[in-house]
């Protein structure tokens, strides 16, 4: 399926509805980020037996998995969390935001100052905010928030590599579809990183 067939398939993702949140750069229309055919989104038959409507990432193909019925999944491709930063288990979504602002967390900020230490007071929501078009928020029962998200990114070139600080990114008209078919508190998964 080709990039416009699948926007045009689910409802012209590509145009923003509403306002984003207080003082957000919301652009009116995503730019066209050109991915190539095989990071576009694609339902796949899946060997599993999980079950319908979870998120499953699978780092070693870079991919995240929207399960359905019937041994099906829509497949994305993602960039993911340093291997490092990276961490595997089982969360819900316990938040959802549209064009969400950032603040880093303060492990990041002391992991390397002369990125983050300016964003210390927070990022308005907007294209160029690092979480993108939409955040799903990764909770853990007795954790809560993890500070880990399923994000939306305006940076192709990091779909297909290890790149953030543990989330997974989808390029952002992708995110917004993902974001549309996730429901609150939907299981996510974020599989091992197997090494050989």
């Amino acid at each position: 399926m080709r990039r416009r067939e699948f926007i045009i398939g689910t409802g012209s993702a590509a145009i923003m509805i509403g306002a984003g949140a207080a003082g957000a750069a919301v652009p009116a229309q995503l730019p066209d980020y050109n991915m190539p055919e095989e990071f576009l989104p694609r339902e796949v038959r899946i060997k599993n037996d999980f079950a319908p409507f979870e998120i499953h990432v699978d780092p070693g193909q870079y991919a995240l998995y929207w399960t359905l019925p019937k041994k099906k999944a829509i497949r994305y491709s993602v960039g993911i969390g340093r291997t490092a930063l990276y961490e595997a288990g089982e969360f819900y979504v316990g938040a959802k935001k549209e064009w969400p602002s950032w603040t880093p967390t303060p492990e990041m900020i002391e992991r390397d100052p002369e990125s983050y230490a300016k964003y210390k007071d927070g990022l308005p929501g907007g294209l160029n905010n690092p979480l993108g078009s939409r955040g799903l928020y990764l909770f853990q029962p007795g954790r809560g928030d993890t500070f880990l998200r399923v994000h939306g990114t305006n940076e192709p070139k990091t779909i297909g590599r290890r790149v953030s600080n543990g989330c997974a990114r989808l390029v952002n008209d992708q995110m917004i579809e993902l974001y549309d078919r996730v429901p609150m508190n939907s299981r996510v998964v974020l599989h091992p990183i197997l090494t050989a």
